[in-house]
């Protein structure tokens, strides 16, 4: 049967629509049971502090609990794997970025592929490190600490939240830019890490700022400069390391991630969510009091970063020739 033109069109417009109609309507049906927020470090990181004001948020946004599942280990790589291996159905989600992007190159064999086998989904903040020290060391600004260094070769410690994290990435480009030889001394996270700073049992970190801002404040620790190539909003009074090493630039990259082939709708659906976090000015002011700069993208762009990320680093680990152990 041959159908007159207009009715044929009228059907074909019709059909055309399906896709765009079971797109919007998974986007605002998503999500109806409680969401997994993997985080590859354990409780009081920098990504477990993010994660916890982007899960509170998207709890209060979308109705439904985003669980916060702390998978430390391997350098976040625990957490990666378990997301990449998870369901494409967008109730697992990893909070991921500059550790991720670094263990592609500092792992020779992973089971997974992290540019490949996780879709990114929005970009949340970048967080600089900040370089700070026991306040009975002797150094109270980066030249100081440098001609400290210099003069005690292998005597002065810093302490990481392991290695490959981005606080011991920066103390290695710290080291090869100043040319200086301190000794790396790896935790499991940045939490023990500053409490035995803060007991004297180590003699610097460079350290997330999230979980270090408050002792800087308090004066338990005493704070140097930021990693970042400008100051810091929350910690103003504080120089740069590249006012002293031009070029030197360490900071923590952190977004969301999803398991490769969630659906468009639910990536585009969260993304959402998450420029209106960093949008809202209570959320901003969070951020920004923890030292962090909220960083808002589409989920492409967020890719972008990721992969930028990944040259970036890659380039310290092989001049530096660091080696997961």
């Amino acid at each position: 049967m041959k159908l007159p033109r207009r009715t044929f069109l009228h059907l074909t417009a019709g059909a055309a629509t399906l896709p765009l109609a079971a797109h919007v309507a998974m986007a605002q049906a998503y999500p109806t049971r409680p969401v997994r927020l993997l985080v590859g470090f354990g409780s009081g990181s920098a990504m477990d502090i993010l994660g916890r004001l982007i899960g509170q948020w998207l709890s209060e946004r979308l109705g439904q609990p985003f669980v916060i599942e702390n998978r430390a280990g391997a350098g976040g790589n625990l957490a990666a794997e378990a997301a990449a291996r998870a369901p494409a159905d967008g109730y697992t989600l990893l909070l991921s970025g500059s550790p991720d992007a670094i263990n592609a190159t500092l792992y020779e064999k992973l089971n997974f592929n992290f540019i490949r086998d996780i879709a990114p989904v929005a970009s949340i903040a970048h967080a600089p490190n900040v370089l700070v020290v026991h306040p009975s060391f002797p150094a109270k600004t980066i030249p100081e600490f440098a001609s400290h260094a210099k003069a005690n070769p292998a005597k002065v410690n810093f302490a990481s939240a392991g290695i490959g994290s981005v606080s011991h990435m920066a103390g290695e480009l710290f080291k090869a830019m100043a040319g200086v030889n301190m000794v790396h001394v790896p935790y499991r996270s940045l939490a023990p890490a500053l409490t035995d700073l803060i007991g004297g049992q180590v003699q610097a970190i460079f350290s997330t700022t999230p979980p270090s801002i408050e002792h800087i404040r308090a004066g338990r620790l005493r704070a140097l400069a930021v990693t970042s190539t400008t100051h810091s909003d929350a910690l103003p009074d504080l120089p740069a390391i590249a006012d002293f090493l031009p070029g030197y630039e360490a900071t923590l990259l952190i977004g969301l991630g999803a398991p490769k082939n969630t659906p468009a709708a639910i990536v585009e659906r969260l993304n959402k969510e998450i420029n209106a976090a960093l949008a809202n000015p209570g959320m901003k002011a969070r951020l920004v009091d923890l030292g962090n700069v909220p960083v808002s993208t589409t989920s492409t762009e967020f890719g972008k970063l990721i992969v930028a990320e990944t040259e970036k680093w890659a380039k310290v680990i092989r001049a530096t020739n660091i080696k997961a152990e």
